[in-house]
């Protein structure tokens, strides 16, 4: 029977479900109405559309490792509230996202919802979030991402923490596969959790990268002038007073406070640290040049260096609190006589990037509560 483009008008009006979806039903159903219906909520399609449109940034990030660790996949699916995600029915459906994302070789989210779903190879992954918008979970569901790591020579560690608020995967590339060294692995993962590095280490930085640090730190250092080294900071001050940038009542308090400049700029007016801070941008290139200010700027950028990136991170679990990552992994390495490198990591976290609107509790509790009846 041919399906006219009035029935499918009808029947997306009437259930909300997307428009192949309804040419699907009707051609199952050989144009009958009333259970092409019946097939879409069947499928859980009927109404899925009217939710896409609705905010999902709640969710899980999980993780898959094939039985050899040598493959790993993360994924992030989202939804509307925190009570889903907690949900055992969506915890099942994202772990089985991520199982799915561990076997695929879509290069992308949209390639990955064509794929026949690892459950029902007669579905979709599409037809799958479908469902479980319409007929289980009744929220907006994304799968908003997924990335894998694969290592032949070592193994991949894997690690989600907060019940899912984060998911990790490590690269580890070894000539020794033990307990000692997989659960190194799963530490350096926490690490990654707890600490969100940027960058393995400072070889991974490009030298773009590392000059736009570098000028930032500069900038910073200018704009707070009572930061900088003293013997520059005393030109400074000399000029704003010799000058008169400052008022006369923040001159006054310098001349009263200069004794102990430790606490000048607890007394001296916004105005008159800002104006100071004109003054140093103002003569940046000179300063600059200033082997004193040279060594400012370099300690800042490598303490920046240890915050982002991994090996030079203090470990999370050193016993002295001085410990740092590369430390742990050569100790490692050392005791189990063998050799380690970090190559890489992935770090997803659950709504990072993404706008949330605000809802409070009884809201989101009766809301929840409107939709389950429905």
């Amino acid at each position: 029977m041919a399906i006219t483009a009035k029935q499918v008008k009808d029947l997306r009006e009437m259930t909300g479900a997307g428009m192949m979806d309804c040419k699907k039903a009707l051609t199952e159903t050989d144009g009958d109405m009333d259970k092409a219906v019946e097939f879409l909520r069947e499928k859980g399609l009927a109404g899925a559309a009217k939710k896409a449109g609705r905010i999902a940034v709640e969710g899980l990030c999980l993780t898959a490792v094939s039985d050899d660790d040598k493959k790993a996949a993360v994924v992030e699916v989202n939804c509307e509230t925190d009570f889903a995600a907690g949900s055992d029915p969506f915890k099942e459906f994202v772990a089985n996202v991520a199982a799915q994302a561990l076997d695929s070789s879509a290069a992308d989210v949209d390639a990955l919802l064509n794929e026949k779903w690892i459950k029902d190879p007669s579905e979709t992954v599409a037809d799958e979030v479908a469902l479980q918008v319409g007929q289980k979970i009744r929220e907006n569901i994304k799968i908003r991402r997924f990335d894998k790591l694969e290592e032949q020579n070592g193994f991949v560690a894997a690690y989600v923490h907060a019940g899912g608020k984060i998911g990790v995967l490590v690269d580890v590339e070894t000539d020794v596969v033990n307990d000692a060294v997989k659960e190194m692995g799963k530490n350096i993962a926490m690490q990654v959790a707890a600490m969100t590095p940027q960058y393995v280490s400072q070889n991974d930085i490009s030298d773009e990268e590392k000059e736009h640090i570098k000028s930032l730190t500069i900038d910073s250092a200018l704009n707070d002038p009572a930061s900088l080294p003293k013997p520059i900071l005393s030109r400074l001050l000399d000029k704003a007073v010799g000058e008169k940038v400052w008022s006369d009542e923040d001159i006054a308090i310098y001349e009263e406070k200069k004794s102990n400049m430790n606490y000048l700029f607890n007394f001296l007016s916004k105005e008159a640290a800002a104006k100071l801070a004109d003054l140093a941008i103002k003569a940046k290139a000179a300063i600059s040049e200033e082997k004193i200010f040279s060594g400012l700027v370099q300690g800042r950028v490598s303490k920046q260096y240890k915050d982002i990136c991994l090996l030079d991170q203090i470990y999370v679990k050193a016993e002295d609190g001085k410990q740092s990552v590369s430390k742990y992994i050569e100790e490692v390495a050392k005791a189990n006589s063998a050799k380690i490198t970090v190559k890489s990591f992935i770090r997803f976290q659950t709504g990072e990037g993404m706008e949330k609107k605000e809802e409070d509790y009884a809201a989101e509790v009766a809301k929840t509560v409107a939709e389950a009846s429905k």
